[in-house]
């Protein structure tokens, strides 16, 4: 994945990813009956194969009397992406619940389908009918959420700068997270990481040069939608 480099009020910035990321907002599990068989859609966000493995194990054990408990995950935009069909006839469980997956926008997240057997057959077709649907029910539930790259800043201004400050940052659309009043005002603010030269001019400009601007790191929060 390319990277840029972040504009700042000073050189040697760390680079930092400007891409944002869609995934899952929540964990949730979706349960509906198919020709008496249940099959219950168990979804979560994850950002490593490690996690997906430990929410994969969590299932199986939470659901160890299932008949199945088939699942899908992908990561890294793609470009991992697993599936098992945990003893249904190939084709017809694992991979419904991956098209899913590569269907709904989203990334960084693993779905685990339990079944239940009831007592009849569903065919080939039925099965991916209904894997594929207890995993869309599953994604649907949990809904989107949109992350990104966040720059957090450090800004020191005199008390007669403070007011304009936040009406400035407000504007800006950061987030003004924390204030100290001490001999100056010190601000701890956010925004996204490609925007956080904005910020640093606005002070600049505002302060005559006299305000403090400083980048202390970068954090994945949810962005504006």
């Amino acid at each position: 994945m390319k990277k840029k480099e972040t504009k700042a009020a000073k050189p040697a910035e760390p680079e930092v990813s400007l891409k944002k990321r869609v995934t899952i907002a929540q964990n949730v599990s979706c349960e509906m009956e198919e020709r008496k068989s249940i099959f219950i859609g168990h979804a979560a966000p994850i950002r490593s194969e490690e996690e997906a493995r430990m929410f994969i194990e969590a299932k199986r054990k939470e659901y160890h009397d299932a008949t199945h408990n088939v699942y899908a995950y992908m990561l890294n935009g793609g470009a991992i992406a697993r599936y098992y069909d945990d003893g249904e006839p190939q084709g017809t469980a694992g991979m419904p619940v991956l098209n899913v997956l590569k269907m709904s926008g989203a990334c960084d997240l693993c779905v685990v389908v339990t079944r239940y057997f009831g007592g009849i057959l569903l065919g080939a077709g039925g099965l991916v009918r209904a894997y594929g649907a207890a995993a869309k029910n599953a994604v649907d539930a949990a809904g989107l959420a949109v992350f990104e790259q966040y720059a957090l800043m450090k800004i020191v201004v005199t008390y007669s700068d403070y007011q304009r400050l936040t009406i400035a940052l407000a504007k800006l659309g950061a987030s003004e997270d924390l204030c100290d009043f001490g001999e100056n005002v010190t601000v701890m603010a956010a925004i996204e990481a490609g925007r956080a030269d904005e910020v640093a001019k606005t002070v600049s400009e505002m302060t005559y040069g006299k305000g403090k601007f400083t980048i202390t790191g970068y954090e994945e929060r949810a962005s504006r939608v």
